[in-house]
């Protein structure tokens, strides 16, 4: 007769080898599962990652749109409409948009543009990550001086008698 201990050990034994094998079970049941939240963090982060590059172009195209005018107004304008199309050429959803211009647009001057952003990240509540964040970008931009001389230009290739070529071909 074996002892009661005996019997209890060998219950013990014939249990561990019944679960051989179950390790890679629930492996193989685990491992998609992490592999969608990788895959779903990587999304985010390239979604971010994307937002902020597209809001530094969007910036620079502002800033450049707005030393094409003259007028402070129109400059500001310019300035938010540029940005606003950009970012929605490019795909960036936004749910507020703002653009503020600084600096002068006197010849040589330099202009600021700010670009504010509030990108939507709500498809990654389920990783922790806040429903929106708001990004901001700033580029800045010379006034060209032959562009923001509102003077006729005063050259003398338009006149026949000054030109050796005669103004003509």
């Amino acid at each position: 007769m074996t002892p009661r201990g005996s019997r209890q050990l060998g219950g013990v034994r014939e249990w561990w080898r019944a679960e051989r094998g179950s390790v890679t079970a629930e492996t193989v049941l685990v491992t998609p599962v992490l592999v969608m939240l990788l895959v779903l963090l990587a999304v985010v982060v390239h979604r971010g990652v994307d937002a902020r590059l597209r809001l530094d172009d969007a910036a620079h195209q502002a800033a450049r749109a707005a030393t094409l005018h003259r007028a402070t107004a129109a400059a500001t304008t310019a300035a938010r409409d540029t940005a606003g199309a950009v970012l929605a050429q490019a795909g960036v959803v936004c749910r507020e948009v703002t653009t503020t211009l600084s600096g002068t647009l006197v010849p040589a001057g330099a202009v600021t543009v700010r670009v504010r952003c509030t990108v939507d990240f709500g498809q990654a509540a389920l990783l922790g990550v806040p429903g929106k964040r708001t990004l901001e970008s700033s580029a800045s931009e010379v006034v060209d001086t032959h562009r923001s001389n509102p003077r006729e230009f005063g050259n003398s290739e338009g006149v026949a008698a000054l030109n050796p070529s005669g103004g003509s071909r």
